[in-house]
């Protein structure tokens, strides 16, 4: 193991309470309702919508005593290669872009995602984060499997429905 895998960020005790989420969680139902009728929701208070080549998640967590985080986030990439060179792409294209940031998953899969707080949960903030990451992620995933191969998530989608 090397040495930046062994540090371990402390746990501030972050506590939010479960009426907190729940009342987010209901927020962001009725949002999606309205504006994306075509979302499929887990009922656990996480949603996913379709667009182009990707899929966006949308999960309420845990954030700080007062605030609950909503989470956009799209699995971009799975199977890349993980190489120097990709993980150089992914951090320039996280300092040119001005809205979310890629990221990579314990399984090499490669994420793209925008969190905010739930205190600036209306429909207009949920409509921007869901499509910024949607449009962001379906652009590059074409991008990263030809520099890295892998599978965007609607090849996934396509050969568990066959």
């Amino acid at each position: 193991m090397s040495e930046l895998e062994n540090y371990k960020i402390d746990d501030h005790s972050v506590n939010t309470s479960q009426e907190l989420i729940d009342s987010a969680i209901k927020k962001v139902a009725a949002i999606l309702k309205n504006k994306y009728p075509d979302h499929l929701s887990f009922g656990d208070g996480s949603y996913t919508i379709s667009r182009g080549s990707t899929q966006v998640m949308i999960i309420v967590r845990p954030f700080t005593n007062e605030e609950a985080c909503v989470e956009c986030l799209a699995n971009t990439v799975m199977g890349a290669k993980v190489s120097p060179d990709l993980m150089h792409f992914l951090l320039r294209k996280n300092s040119e872009l001005h809205f979310g940031s890629f990221g990579l998953l314990f399984d090499n899969t490669i994420t793209f995602s925008h969190s905010f707080s739930d205190k600036s949960l209306d429909s207009g903030q949920l409509e921007i984060s869901l499509d910024s990451v949607a449009t962001i992620s379906d652009y590059y995933d074409d991008i990263i499997v030809d520099l890295a191969g892998g599978k965007r998530a609607m090849d996934i989608i396509s050969v568990l429905d066959n």
